[in-house]
């Protein structure tokens, strides 16, 4: 967030996202030059005291040859959006994967998803901030989602194709003091409190201290949640010119690990969405995170301008879970239709994440061409260790008993009948990803209307595994050139042009049969679209059209079941539509819609659930169509303000398990929501989601772990500002 002061005074509010990107001292480009003008008359000086993003550069959306889309915290406000996974939701390019049993973020943009065994990563302020397993990231402290669409891999690295998510928290501002204080209730007895208090503590320093706390029941039976996290900031203007600032991230959520419902024979209704087939007797799962970052913004001129900063996460997941046993051969419930082999399973990742990051920014003109470059490098260094035991019930060959096969009746469970199995380790392995990567970008300015980027990306990648099992260590290198290209052209005032190509890769995390680690899967972007800007900016949106590819996807080795090779192809194509802004008459409006085709481009086995893949089968949990449409209205309500909005979600059907006909049904989800001031500065608001309680489900790994979608949720709550 960019906000303006002269003088220690605020001149204007937070700025549009087209120039919350742009150096500080704000350039007259970034203020107006007439702003700017006056206050030069009058003596007065101009300073940011706002953040500039990483991997950006002094540009506006339009001039981007890129899909970007932003969820601001006005949007999730309204919607009492608490998850990221919500969150996400209202961007169509999203969808939602694995997500274990509830412990982690996990999605796929454009079709595209990472490794189904790792949450998905995503970026904080620019940082890594995903990788880890520090539980699901709550939206308390964000001040806007960014969705990154495209071929991005040039500057960031290490990502999918089909984009970055990337989370601009809420920094210190300074000079300023202000809060806002929440507490809301909704159903299942879900209580929850939260605040925001920024503190002017000298003029150039200030506090930022952000923090909530939850506890609940949900419609899971035995199923309850409690998470807190602590979300400070703290600005350090250093001069007029530099600006320091640290974040930290303390939180932990402690829930019982659920892996959803059972569907026999494409029958959605063999359980109740309610009915929880683990063991209440495992516990909580906890997963705890601490996050620290420092950055340092630096103008040497109205051109010119450095970014530095490091950041180090920890985190740590344990506890145990009973989960339906998905290997058929083992499986009781397919017998007679009632008894649910489980195994058990018992958890530790322990995961370390640091990073070092510089990014220099700046502009030139040769002749007649102008020049805006970035130019960075970065070290990021990602070890984890896992430690996972298992309990598998016996072949059905064998005649188990009920005990032998940890079985759980599904139509009338009786938890705690037999004592907790534990089984032998599985896993015991530490894995080492280190990287030192360098890039660069030119964006060039060839006419007022025609732009042209150029840039790439060079990055060494080591590779480490000890594995305590096999006392086998291995250890990899590669090295790698990612380039990118595009062009935008102003076809108008209200529209552009752009087109872009990329190509990027991603680490696979463990060895083939011989301990070797696997090579990094390869992609390749293409994307291309128009920049809508209507009613004199009043809506602005981008229709895109894209196609992806990438290789070296993980497959089971023919010759070594249980092992994989990085053989396997995929393709993912399509087009979106995203649309936002304000209509006469304080009419808030969002759509976004995006067509998705991801599909498998060669024959292969998947390691997980051994199942056949054909070129042309669907990836699986990706629809072909998915909407998300908003409207709300601000208007008078006597003496005070209130807003009332309305929302439709739809999810087309996709396949729910890898390489087989098992589909997850397509729904459509309204909601509603409002507030109304109560007396100045105190508001009350609520929501309510899946307004006509339809039954949906959120994502799937097979027909024995599918995660059903909450019925109608109700939350009402107050507000108070100062």
């Amino acid at each position: 967030m960019l906000h303006i002061f002269k003088n220690g005074r605020l001149l204007a509010g937070t700025l549009p996202f087209a120039l919350a990107t742009a150096p500080f001292p704000a350039s007259a480009e970034a203020l107006g030059e007439s702003e700017e003008g006056a206050a030069e008359e009058r003596g007065e000086a101009i300073t940011v005291t706002g953040v500039r993003q990483a991997y950006r550069g002094n540009f506006a959306v339009s001039e981007i040859p890129q899909s970007i889309s932003e969820i601001d915290a006005k949007v999730l406000e309204q919607n009492g959006i608490q998850r990221l996974a919500d969150a996400l939701d209202l961007n169509a390019s999203v969808v939602r994967q694995n997500t274990l049993g509830g412990l982690w973020d996990a999605f796929a943009i454009r079709g595209f998803t990472g490794d189904e065994n790792m949450p998905s990563g995503y970026l904080v302020n620019g940082f890594n901030g995903g990788r880890g397993f520090g539980g699901q990231r709550d939206t308390a402290g964000i001040e806007r989602v960014e969705v990154l669409k495209g071929p991005a891999a040039a500057l960031i690295g290490r990502g999918e194709p089909g984009g970055t998510i990337n989370l601009v928290t809420k920094q210190a501002e300074l000079g300023r003091t202000f809060g806002t204080a929440a507490i809301q209730y909704g159903s299942w007895d879900r209580v929850r409190g939260e605040a925001d208090v920024n503190l002017a503590v000298t003029g150039g320093l200030t506090v930022r201290l952000i923090g909530y706390a939850e506890d609940g029941d949900t419609f899971r039976d035995h199923v309850h949640q409690t998470r807190w996290g602590f979300l400070p900031s703290i600005g350090l203007a250093l001069g007029p010119d530099t600006r320091l600032t640290y974040d930290l991230e303390k939180t932990r959520v402690s829930v019982p690990f659920d892996r959803g419902i059972v569907v026999l024979d494409g029958n959605f209704d063999t359980v109740p969405r309610s009915r929880f087939l683990g063991e209440p007797g495992d516990g909580d799962t906890v997963a705890r995170a601490e996050g620290h970052q420092l950055r340092l913004d630096h103008q040497f001129s109205d051109r010119w301008s450095l970014l530095v900063g490091g950041s180090i996460r920890d985190t740590l997941l344990t506890g145990f879970s009973s989960d339906a046993e998905t290997v058929a051969s083992r499986q009781a419930l397919y017998t007679d239709g009632r008894s649910l082999s489980r195994q058990r399973r018992s958890r530790r990742y322990d995961a370390r994440h640091y990073a070092i990051r510089a990014e220099l920014a700046g502009e030139f003109e040769t002749g007649a061409f102008r020049h805006r470059v970035l130019i960075g490098a970065d070290y990021d260094n990602f070890d984890y260790k896992q430690l996972f035991l298992r309990f598998r019930p016996p072949a059905l060959s064998t005649n188990p008993s009920e005990q032998q096969g940890y079985v759980i009746d599904i139509n009338n469970p009786v938890y705690g009948r037999f004592p907790l199995p534990i089984g032998p380790a599985m896993m015991d392995r530490t894995d080492r990803q280190r990287s030192i990567g360098a890039y660069v970008q030119d964006q060039i300015e060839i006419t007022d209307r025609l732009q042209v980027r150029i840039g790439g990306r060079f990055d060494h990648l080591t590779l480490e595994t000890d594995n305590r099992l096999t006392s086998q260590n291995s250890r990899r290198t590669r090295s790698r050139f990612s380039p990118q290209a595009g062009i935008v052209y102003e076809l108008s005032d209200p529209v552009t042009l752009y087109a872009a190509y990329g190509q990027g890769f991603r680490a696979n995390v463990g060895t083939d049969v011989s301990g070797n680690i696997f090579d990094p899967e390869q992609s390749e972007s293409l994307e291309a679209g128009v920049k809508l800007s209507l009613l004199g900016g009043a809506i602005t949106g981008t229709l895109s059209a894209f196609q992806l590819t990438k290789n070296n996807v993980l497959a089971t080795d023919p010759d070594a079941p249980g092992f994989s090779l990085a053989i396997g192809k995929a393709r993912s194509r399509g087009a979106e539509l995203d649309l936002a802004g304000t209509l006469p008459g304080r009419v808030e409006v969002l759509v976004s819609y995006a067509y998705v085709d991801a599909e498998s481009r060669s024959e292969m086995v998947d390691p997980n659930t051994s199942f056949a893949l054909r070129p042309g089968d669907a990836l699986v949990n990706i629809p072909k169509h998915n909407l998300n449409m908003q409207v709300a209205r601000t208007f008078a309500f006597g003496e005070r303000e209130a807003q009332i909005g309305a929302g439709v979600q739809y999810l087309g059907k996709r396949r729910g398990e890898t390489g087989s006909d098992f589909m997850l049904p397509a729904h459509t989800l309204f909601r509603v929501f409002g507030k109304v001031d109560l007396i100045e500065n105190v508001e009350l608001f609520g929501s309510i989601t899946n307004l006509f309680d339809k039954h949906w489900y959120a994502n799937s790994y097979s027909p024995l772990w599918v995660t059903p979608g909450a019925p109608r949720t109700g939350t009402i709550g107050l507000r108070a500002k100062f």
